[in-house]
């Protein structure tokens, strides 16, 4: 059974895809979360402050995306892989809660579940990149 932390990933995950794809409100989205019995209070608390962690640095976070994976514009990723990426470099860069290991292993599992068949190997990389990148 997944722990609070991932629950609270897959929250700010499913909120990002509907703001990237229905640019709904990210406010109305979390408030519909809240609503639900299915999500744990500290689940509906990382998720949110995921989220908005991310929408608040979309820029620079793709910023960094883009310097790891050149070939690979954020415009044209899916909006999975977009989206797991941003939390990862995020909670990586930004956040030190969670070991940055532990986050990479998070974001693959998230694109294991949600993303395409080359998704898990992509995130790795991308994310392998960054880690080594920030240990050196």
């Amino acid at each position: 059974m997944p722990g609070p932390r991932r629950k609270g990933r897959v929250l700010a995950l499913q909120t990002l895809y509907e703001v990237d794809t229905a640019r709904h409100d990210v406010n109305a989205i979390l408030e519909r979360a809240k609503k639900r019995d299915d999500t744990p209070p500290d689940s509906l608390r990382f998720g949110a402050e995921l989220a908005r962690g991310v929408l608040n640095r979309v820029a620079a976070l793709d910023s960094i995306i883009e310097s790891f994976a050149p070939n690979w514009p954020v415009a044209h990723l899916s909006s999975i892989d977009r989206n797991i990426l941003r939390i990862a470099v995020y909670e990586i860069t930004l956040s030190n809660d969670t070991p940055h290991k532990a986050v990479a292993n998070e974001a693959v599992e998230l694109a294991k579940s949600f993303g395409s068949d080359s998704s898990p190997r992509f995130v790795n990389g991308v994310l392998g990149s960054l880690l080594a990148q920030r240990q050196a």
